[in-house]
């Protein structure tokens, strides 16, 4: 089935109530262009989006995350300064 729309001056336009509620299309929606024109897409909540990153962090928590970030740049911070100290000396 195909729908029109008509765009005002302004760019807004009107989703026809029967694409919003099939796609559940609330407050805000995504722009995506791909090969076949544009896509829209309803905007994930942040409740709909929680845990949504487990899978790259592997259980681990936010301190778990953030101490081992840190100990990394502690890392690169000793071998910048060890690499400064041998070209200066």
């Amino acid at each position: 089935m195909v729908e029109v729309s008509t765009i005002t001056k302004k760019g807004q336009a009107t989703i026809p109530k029967r694409l919003r509620q099939k796609y559940g299309l609330k407050d805000k929606v995504i722009f995506e262009e791909s090969e076949c024109g544009l896509v829209l897409k309803p905007l994930p909540s942040p409740s709909e989006m929680r845990g949504s990153l487990k899978k790259y962090f592997k259980g681990k928590t936010a301190k778990q995350l953030l101490d081992e970030a840190r100990k990394d740049e502690i890392a690169e911070d000793k071998e910048l300064e060890r690499r400064f100290r041998k070209m200066h000396v």
